[in-house]
């Protein structure tokens, strides 16, 4: 399936109210330089290289919508699905998001060698630099974030 871009992603699932994001409101998110990174595929080869990014944190954008849990105890029970236009999916526990230094590195890219995301080919991006596997969590064309809490 081909992958469509995008220009708005819905937060939904486990949300007291669902959240339509527009990259539109990129801007009133704090940027972060992250300058180029190197995509690699499961092996560790090389794919390609994304020069000059810039994003905004995944954790800064999902503290726009409630969990529904009856209490913070139970938010570890609790993981978020990202899914693209072309049915690509990866994943992330609560924990991994806000409780752990690896949040500080799950971003929705902004900018593209000085290119806003609403003017990508690809857009919406996703990336977590820090991954040791970059391609396993590049996610091309964002259209929604489900919420959901594993019983």
């Amino acid at each position: 399936k081909k992958n469509e871009p995008t220009k708005s992603f819905l937060i939904t699932g486990e949300v007291k109210e669902e959240k339509k994001i527009k990259v539109e409101e990129f801007p009133n998110f704090r940027e972060s330089a992250l300058g180029d990174v190197v995509i690699t595929n499961h092996l560790g080869e090389v794919k390609s290289q994304q020069k000059k990014l810039k994003g905004i944190l995944l954790r800064d954008v999902l503290e726009k919508v409630e969990i529904k849990s009856e209490s913070p105890k139970v938010l570890s029970e609790y993981y978020i699905v990202c899914k693209a236009t072309d049915g690509y999916t990866i994943v992330y526990s609560w924990n991994e998001v806000f409780n752990n230094p690896a949040g500080e590195s799950i971003y929705l890219v902004t900018s593209k060698e000085g290119v806003a995301a609403a003017d990508l080919e690809e857009s919406i991006l996703m990336i977590t630099p820090r991954d040791y596997k970059t391609g396993r969590r590049y996610l091309k064309g964002l259209t929604k974030i489900e919420i959901k809490r594993a019983n």
